[in-house]
């Protein structure tokens, strides 16, 4: 009777180890991916509505109207880069000048939100997030005439 040989024994191991290894090793690089995707498509959308809410405040008649046109402005472009409407703020302001339609004034537009990383664990402290903020500044000049009267 003969033996079998050590190879034989062996026969068919080779592909579920490669197998395995393939799971193993793609797993984690897929969930980069997904994470650096959802961190990416959270800083488009805090970058655009930054943007979006400075034209928005400058274009309006008086502080109080463009504030609330900046904030519904971000909400959309957010809202285009799927962040919901509750976790995130914008802060208008225009130091040092207490009215901001003025001619000369720079307004500067902050947005802040958060990102959830996706598929964390618990067991490694469950709901990961990532901190995004986009500030930009748009002189009033540039889109009004000084003195902020429409003709």
């Amino acid at each position: 009777m003969r033996r079998p040989s050590r190879l034989a024994s062996q026969a068919g191991t080779a592909l579920v180890k490669m197998t395995w290894l393939g799971i193993l090793l793609l797993l984690p690089m897929v969930w980069i991916v997904l994470s650096v995707s959802e961190v990416q498509q959270g800083s488009f959308g805090v970058t655009a509505a930054a943007r979006s809410a400075g034209r928005a405040f400058a274009l309006a008649p008086d502080d109080t109207t463009g504030r609330q046109r900046a904030r519904a402005a971000a909400a959309v472009a957010l809202a285009d880069q799927g962040i919901d409407g509750s976790g995130w703020s914008i802060t208008v302001a225009c130091p040092p000048r207490p009215d901001c339609h003025v001619g000369g004034a720079v307004v500067a537009v902050r947005v802040e939100t958060s990102v959830h990383l996706p598929f964390v664990p618990d067991l490694l402290g469950g709901a990961a997030s990532f901190s995004l903020d986009a500030e930009h500044h748009v002189p009033i000049g540039q889109y009004q005439e000084p003195g902020g009267g429409a003709p």
